[in-house]
């Protein structure tokens, strides 16, 4: 028989099989059609919007995950697009919808018991959005020189104005640490998107080693007490480091952890991390191991703090570190407390040296948007709250420094007592938290 006879026939074998395929996917997509709600089919038909899954949820009436198409850069729409993963939480089209400008990370939000703090407050929709660059939310090929703030606020405006669609009540943007610097951004670019805004535990620098965090560690944070306290168990780190080093190599070893730098400097780093690290989740100085405890407690206590996977390779927080380094900031070391004990000479350029690789160190620190974000908060009001953690080394550099709200209508800085990087609102104390509440209920009327 002709070789030609058996492809042909192959072929059309081939294209019945397709197109009995393709039928059985137009069967399955209209039976999900069936099935789907009205409010998924209304996602669906959104422009730039794909891949709409329903997820388990016990706090909405209905809960999606999807993505939407982004530019890669916004200033050229001819360097390509992305997926941008967006999980939707609906409780109602009319109902206020928060925006969670996040910084990182959307895998929280696929869990069922997932909800927003304003959302619960105030029965909101929510509508989550992983940070480009992160996770599921990465252009192909991944070019850095598009891993800007303004092109990630270019993307939550985009989601803004498709998602406006749907939901028609009042927007609040939020975000948590780097997520509330993002809130904060976003508001000074797009003001006029959403109609309140709430930072949590935000920072503000205004250089990769901004340095008011060091003086912050050093004498402001705590009592003189803990903060003795603390620099006694940073120096017995050090003394320690020949006996505890075996056990930080065979902890390395276990968790297959990898290091830009050598082990022992890595140890050094870690114990200049460890103020910062404690103060951060409010950790009570109380479980600093006494002098006289054996090394498996200083140890358990060293990793537990201030563990070494902050500072391996390759780290899934790369992408902000490379933010970092070029518009964000970062905190600086002091090698004071422990320049007796340390081999390292100076600790300046560090969050290039650990967290990125050679070809991501050429970028250099833009101070523009630290500039154009405190001239738009000393110049304006928005309708925007600000919380703050006393104790958290971040507040150090956060506005709460030197924001002055007594002549504005609207913007308010709260400082929980003795808080962390935690402080949200329903843990600040109750006057706080009451007129925080009576505020933003006046603002989503």
């Amino acid at each position: 028989m002709p070789n030609s006879y058996i492809a042909e026939t192959f072929t059309m074998k081939k294209k019945r099989l397709t197109l009995s395929f393709a039928a059985a996917l137009v069967a399955l997509s209209l039976v999900a059609q069936t099935d789907s709600t009205l409010f998924m089919r209304q996602l669906c038909a959104l422009e730039g919007v794909s891949q709409v899954k329903p997820l388990e949820t016990t706090r909405f009436k209905e809960k999606y995950v999807l993505k939407m198409e982004q530019q890669v850069d916004w200033k050229t729409a001819s360097k390509g697009t992305f997926g941008e993963r967006i999980i939707v939480g609906m409780k109602g089209a009319d109902k206020p919808t928060v925006i969670v400008t996040e910084g990182y990370f959307a895998d929280y939000g696929l869990r069922p018991e997932y909800e927003e703090e304003l959302s619960a407050l105030f029965d909101a929709n929510v509508v989550l959005c992983e940070y480009r660059y992160f996770a599921e939310s990465v252009p192909q090929p991944t070019n850095w020189d598009y891993m800007t703030v303004d092109n990630s606020l270019a993307d939550y405006h985009h989601v803004r104005q498709v998602l406006g669609k749907l939901f028609t009540g009042k927007w609040i943007s939020t975000g948590i640490s780097k997520g509330g610097q993002t809130t904060m951004f976003y508001r000074a670019t797009y003001p006029d998107d959403v109609d309140v805004s709430v930072s949590y535990v935000a920072p503000l620098n205004r250089a990769v080693e901004d340095g008011r965090h060091e003086k912050f560690l050093a004498k402001q944070v705590g009592t003189k007490a803990e903060r003795k306290a603390i620099k006694a168990a940073m120096q017995e780190l050090m003394k320690r480091k020949g006996e505890l080093m075996p056990l930080f190599h065979d902890y390395c070893t276990k968790h297959n952890f990898h290091f830009y730098l050598p082990e022992e400097d890595i140890y050094d780093y870690c114990v200049l991390e460890y103020p910062f690290a404690l103060w951060q989740w409010g950790t009570p100085v109380s479980t600093i191991p006494s002098s006289d405890a054996d090394n498996q407690t200083w140890f358990n206590n060293f990793i537990e703090v201030a563990g070494p996977d902050y500072f391996i390779y390759p780290n899934k927080y790369m992408p902000f570190d490379v933010q970092a380094s070029r518009e964000l900031g970062y905190y600086g070391y002091s090698l004071k407390p422990i320049k007796k004990w340390t081999s390292l000479k100076s600790t300046k350029g560090y969050l290039k040296q650990i967290m990125l690789p050679d070809s991501l160190r050429g970028y250099d620190f833009d101070p523009t948007l630290y500039e154009r974000t405190v001239r738009f908060l000393q110049q304006s009001d928005p309708t925007h709250i600000f919380i703050y953690g006393e104790i958290d080394p971040w507040s150090a550099s956060g506005v709460c420094t030197w924001l002055d709200c007594k002549k504005k209508q609207n913007m308010r800085v709260y400082v929980q007592p003795r808080g962390s990087h935690k402080a949200r609102i329903n843990n600040m104390p109750d006057n706080m938290r009451r007129e925080i509440m009576d505020r933003l209920t006046k603002w989503l009327k």
